[in-house]
């Protein structure tokens, strides 16, 4: 390999915004935030709208939309006369 072409691979922490649920792991993301972990190390820090621990299809709590309204609202509006 090349030297000096590559990105920084290193540990960073990825915080979710919505459950503030934080992990550890390796990444080429930057970022001009730290936090300290339980472990006592400093960490760079991504925050993420989503993860696993507030995806609706990982904590089941999925959504149900109401077709049945948008169709009828769908289906009197453009009925023929």
């Amino acid at each position: 390999m090349k030297k000096d072409i590559h990105p920084e691979y290193r540990e960073v922490v990825f915080q979710d915004t919505s459950s503030g649920f934080k992990f550890v792991t390796r990444s080429t993301m930057n970022s001009n935030e730290t936090i300290t972990m339980e472990d006592g190390k400093t960490y760079p820090v991504i925050k993420v709208e989503v993860s696993s621990e507030s995806h609706p299809f990982y904590t089941g709590k999925n959504v149900l939309l109401d077709t049945a309204g948008r169709v009828e609202k769908f289906m009197n509006r453009y009925k023929k006369k």
